[in-house]
């Protein structure tokens, strides 16, 4: 797997920005020009909060067509987490969306454990959903890397958009603002 990391100019357009619990909760992130606040829901298991999450999309969004268009989720941790458990978990909801090689996904799991830290709770990550390029990972305004993979890309963000999540819940309240709603 080649770690990529981007420019510092590329800091201030990323959307996966990880801010610390001592942030303004209700800052927004830096986003790419010209996406719009779509949804927010909290993934909850077994009863226990685990993260909430929030959707920025492209002019132009159709639930339907998510991965054609940039976009950034933000995920604000609401317990510690491991960057072992988050990759491992993170692969394995990417198998469930699509079907990556053995190969890809234990080089993507090594990616994410490479470029992801250890969270707390309140800590915030956010990605940035590249079509043709990849994902960008940041915390705060440190940009953590990028994983130049399309197909990692559409199967990661698909944990969350892809009608084969895991959590339909989620996906609908990340979806529903957005619905009947174009540009």
């Amino acid at each position: 797997m080649q770690r990529r990391t981007c420019l510092a100019h590329l800091a201030t357009v990323v959307a996966m920005q990880a801010v610390s619990g001592a942030a303004r909760a209700d800052a927004a992130p830096a986003l790419p020009p010209g996406l719009r606040t779509g949804g927010q829901g909290t993934l909850r298991v077994f009863g226990f909060n685990i993260y909430r999450a929030r959707l920025w999309v492209s002019p132009g969004f159709e639930s339907s067509q998510w991965a054609a268009l940039p976009l950034a989720l933000e995920l604000e941790y609401l317990r510690d987490i491991s960057a072992e458990d988050i990759a491992s978990r993170s692969v394995k909801e990417m198998r469930r969306v699509g079907e990556p090689s053995n190969e890809q996904a234990q080089r993507w799991q090594a990616a994410l454990r490479a470029l992801l830290p250890d969270v707390r709770s309140g800590d915030k990550l956010m990605g940035w959903h590249r079509p043709a390029q990849g994902a960008v990972f940041l915390r705060g305004e440190q940009t953590l890397g990028e994983v130049a993979e399309p197909a990692f890309s559409r199967l990661f963000f698909g944990i969350w958009l892809s009608e084969r999540t895991g959590a339909p819940e989620l996906r609908q309240a990340l979806l529903a603002p957005l619905q009947g709603s174009r540009g």
